[in-house]
């Protein structure tokens, strides 16, 4: 092929004929063809690093392990004119805008094919004359004929092979059914004009235009004549809510989406429905602004806070806040990647010599004072305080047969070296790691350890602001009050929910008041100071409340019922604030968690059934930005099981990631949203970062 150099202009390769070095290679050197049409199942994240300079159209339909994309995977490709991706497992609105920015002749994006299928005489193999007006554009290339695609037979495409492209957090997305019914109520409001004779209809002749969306096909109603249309060959991402606001408003020279041509009217509402659902960049920046011009507009301030005659005005207005420049240095990373940086938590046996040792581990918490300090409880019963910045373990306590799942993690503040743990079998300990050993041996049963009364089918447990007492709660309508001091249940309150409380939880700052979530989909608020027989209010959710949590200050509570259903209740009264309007999967398993990140300001939530963390704004509710968990092979997806934001380093958090099959373990995943995968992975392959985690953070 690269004999033939100039000469070649289109080129059509399929993986059943050529092994993975070969496409590396052609990845890596590149073609001068002017069309490229490649299905492949041996690379999960594409990255195109040769010339492509004389490629106007790329055509990777059916490359059915094909999920990300490299930050410059497409940079090589000034000219590409043409892209589709259909049955692709490509689902990240913001790495492929990302990826597909870089792309400055794009005109025309596919993801999946919007076809008419009006009746039996408007087939879509139909050539009459008098039928063109019912069909979607094709585009010019013959490459991408895309009514030869419409219909395809699953049974014949590539099956993927767990020796796909192997690359460090290259994970593969979930498959789920989809529904049809949610995506064309997403698309149908866009759907303001096709290519061809349509765009020289007047707009006043739309305007009676009516839309109707009935068993998973669109009709539409345009000057009298009714049109049906029908998407097939979608990838994921088409599913995401607003997918067609999203790329419009995000790619300003995109002329096609999806065989629909992009109209003048479809651009002004794509960029007002982004304003009002996503946030461009953190604390409601609007521009981004580098790194270097915030430094020297902070320097500038402070040289003028200090020598400054009656005519010098500061840069900046007088009554600044304290947190500016940070806020502005956090946008200005946050927003100069759409990849976060994501690592693994590797902790080895070697450490506590045992090196057949593999944690499974089943809950995890940051501490709240030592920022370098991380615990979580395993799966066996074991409790593991680790350095998570140089990823040794500080103190490991074995279970010694009484600890079963441990399920229940809470620090204390005013005594650091101490925590509670409880398990699924009702046994409940403080430990205080200053007398625990970081090693197997020298492990001791009983040393630094307080037991107290056991809580039968335990969930959770939370210390109060000052140290003094504890809660349990668990597969029960009962939660039960203890005595850190003495070692004593102080009492059981009966009967707070009619069915069982998932989670209880002190405020920040009050020793008196605790909220209790429960599936009997209230969420209630409790002062101790009461003799809690009536809460103080409670909330509703229209499905089972699954977590609850204060914010930082105390404000709000936040509640997470199942299915993606998160809220930001004034904590005062329990008045609604904010409703987040995450998409629901139909799923009665699909069990949410959110908390807030460092700070009030944004939140991060998880559902044990899908592979996305997504961050959304505390105050507007808009989403900054959606994390995609993947598997090691393609054929393995991973799931959120818990997850906390950082308390000392902003946009950072770790998630308590599981993997679908049940031999497989979790891990605990950190992330860095003010970090670049690309920069870390840039330093090491320069050997210049040894231990990656100790940069995490802000």
């Amino acid at each position: 092929m690269r004999a033939i150099g100039q000469k070649l202009r289109s080129v059509d390769l399929q993986d059943t004929s050529f092994e993975k070095e070969f496409l590396r290679d052609l990845s890596r050197r590149g073609l001068t063809c002017q069309v490229l049409d490649l299905r492949t199942s041996h690379f999960r994240k594409l990255n195109m690093m040769g010339e492509f300079m004389q490629l106007h159209t790329l055509n990777l339909d059916y490359s059915n392990s094909l999920s990300s994309f490299k930050e410059d995977c497409f940079t090589c490709m000034p000219n590409l004119v043409c892209l589709s991706m259909c049955e692709t497992r490509v689902s990240n609105l913001w790495t492929t805008v990302a990826a597909l920015c870089k792309l400055p002749s794009l005109v025309e994006l596919r993801f999946q094919n919007w076809f008419c299928c009006n009746d039996a005489t408007h087939s879509s193999g139909s050539t009459d004359q008098d039928d063109k007006t019912d069909f979607f554009h094709l585009s010019s290339s013959s490459s991408i004929g895309v009514l030869n695609n419409v219909v395809t037979n699953r049974d014949t495409q590539i099956s993927i092979e767990d020796s796909s492209d192997d690359s460090e957090m290259d994970f593969s997305s979930q498959q789920h059914e989809y529904d049809y019914m949610d995506l064309f109520s997403n698309v149908a409001p866009q759907m303001d004009g096709e290519i061809g004779p349509w765009n020289e209809v007047s707009l006043e002749t739309l305007l009676n235009k009516s839309e109707e969306v009935s068993a998973g096909v669109l009709t539409r109603h345009v000057a009298g004549v009714s049109l049906k249309y029908l998407s097939c060959n979608a990838s994921p991402i088409c599913f995401e809510k607003y997918y067609r606001d999203f790329m419009i408003a995000s790619l300003a020279q995109l002329k096609f989406l999806d065989n629909l041509s992009i109209r003048k009217i479809d651009r002004e509402t794509a960029i007002n429905t982004f304003s009002q659902n996503f946030e461009y960049l953190p604390y409601k920046r609007k521009h981004k602004e580098s790194i270097v011009s915030i430094l020297q507009k902070r320097e500038i301030r402070a040289s003028n806070s200090h020598v400054r005659t009656s005519k010098q005005k500061s840069s900046y207005p007088s009554g600044i806040s304290q947190y500016s420049y940070t806020r502005s240095l956090c946008a200005a990373k946050v927003g100069s990647s759409a990849w976060p940086f994501i690592h693994t938590l590797s902790i080895s046996g070697n450490d506590i010599r045992d090196e057949n040792r593999i944690f499974r581990p089943r809950q995890f918490e940051y501490h709240p004072c030592i920022p370098r300090l991380m615990v979580f409880g395993t799966l066996d019963g074991e409790i593991v305080v680790v350095n998570h910045e140089n990823e040794k373990i500080v103190s490991y306590i074995p279970s010694f047969g009484d600890m079963n799942s441990v399920l229940g993690l809470c620090w204390l503040k005013k005594y650091p070296s101490k925590l509670i743990a409880g398990s699924d079998n009702g046994s409940l300990k403080l430990y205080d790691i200053k007398n625990m050993p970081p090693t197997v041996a020298d492990a001791h049963y009983g040393a630094g350890t307080v037991s107290f009364d056991e809580f039968d089918l335990l969930t959770s447990v939370h210390v109060n602001s000052t140290d003094e007492l504890f809660l349990a709660s668990g597969y029960s309508k009962n939660i039960a009050l203890y005595d850190i001091t003495t070692g004593r249940r102080l009492q059981v309150f009966a009967d707070m929910h009619q069915e069982h409380i998932n989670v209880v939880k002190f405020s920040n700052h009050s020793p008196s008041i605790f909220a209790t979530s429960s599936f009997d989909q209230d969420v209630k608020l409790w002062d101790l100071r009461q003799k809690p027989v009536q809460p103080c209010y409670t909330a509703s959710s229209s499905k089972g409340n699954v977590m609850v949590c204060f914010s930082p200050d105390d404000h709000y509570l936040l509640v997470s019922a199942v299915d993606n259903e998160v809220r930001q209740l004034l904590a005062v009264d329990g008045r609604v604030h904010l409703n987040f309007e995450i998409a629901s999967t139909g799923s009665s398993q699909n069990y949410t968690r959110s908390y807030y990140l460092n700070g009030r300001h944004y939140i991060v939530s998880g559902s044990c059934d899908e592979h996305v963390v997504r961050i959304c704004c505390a105050q507007t509710g808009r989403r900054l930005r959606d994390i995609s968990l993947e598997g090691k092979t393609p054929r393995t997806s991973m799931f959120v099981q818990s997850l906390r934001g950082d308390p000392f380093r902003d946009f950072n958090m770790s998630i308590l990631a599981a993997y679908t099959r049940p031999s497989s373990k979790s891990e605990i995943v950190k992330v860095n949203l003010l970090a670049s995968t690309d920069y870390y992975s840039k330093e090491q392959s320069d050997d210049r970062l040894s231990r990656p985690s100790k940069r995490m953070g802000g």
